[in-house]
């Protein structure tokens, strides 16, 4: 019995990361969610082929990245959402990023967006403009492992990765979190 379910969870973990086809990821059966754009950004970019872009935003399972996504270009200024760590000025312009401003608890968000109290306090916000021309995959957030007592499933959240995030986005605005208890 033991045999069976390790093999059925390895071909289950094998078909979230199986390698991208047309730009792509297919056969992602532990994958939820769409790389679709939503509606409201549809006519703001077009799909493009970059195999390389699109294999660095992808993960294994338990190990963060995306399950899945696509590869679009920018056609115009799009405003695009960062939580970063205050305690690390470095990770204003990390890889990871929200198609609509955070909002409601901070423990549904990092649910959504699998990202480990580790790796992050969730401390700040920034609002940029995307500059047209930038390359973004758009995908549904990997599952993550954060300790023996946490792991994040695989999430149809949208996220946005982007390479360069410094270089890719203009006009940006910085929030502080600000604790308030409901």
């Amino acid at each position: 019995m033991r045999k069976a379910l390790l093999g059925a969870l390895m071909v289950t973990l094998q078909a979230c990361t199986s390698a991208p086809v047309d730009n792509e990821t297919t056969d992602a059966a532990e994958c939820v969610g769409s790389s679709a754009l939503p509606s409201a950004w549809a006519d703001k970019f077009v799909a493009v082929d970059d195999p390389a872009l699109l294999a660095s935003s992808l993960g294994q399972p338990l190990e963060g990245k995306l399950c899945q996504g696509k590869v679009y270009q920018a056609t115009e200024g799009v405003t695009v959402y960062r939580a970063w760590n205050s305690t690390n000025p470095h990770s204003q312009f990390g890889h990871w990023w929200a198609l609509s401003q955070p909002s409601g608890l901070v423990a549904d968000y990092r649910q959504d967006y699998e990202i480990c109290y580790q790796w992050s306090p969730l401390d700040k916000l920034v609002q940029c403009t995307l500059q047209p021309g930038t390359k973004i995959v758009v995908g549904n957030g990997q599952s993550a492992k954060c300790s023996e007592y946490l792991t994040y499933p695989t999430s149809s959240a949208q996220q946005v990765y982007l390479q360069e995030a410094e270089q890719a986005v203009q006009h940006c605005q910085t929030f502080d979190a600000v604790m308030r208890w409901q």
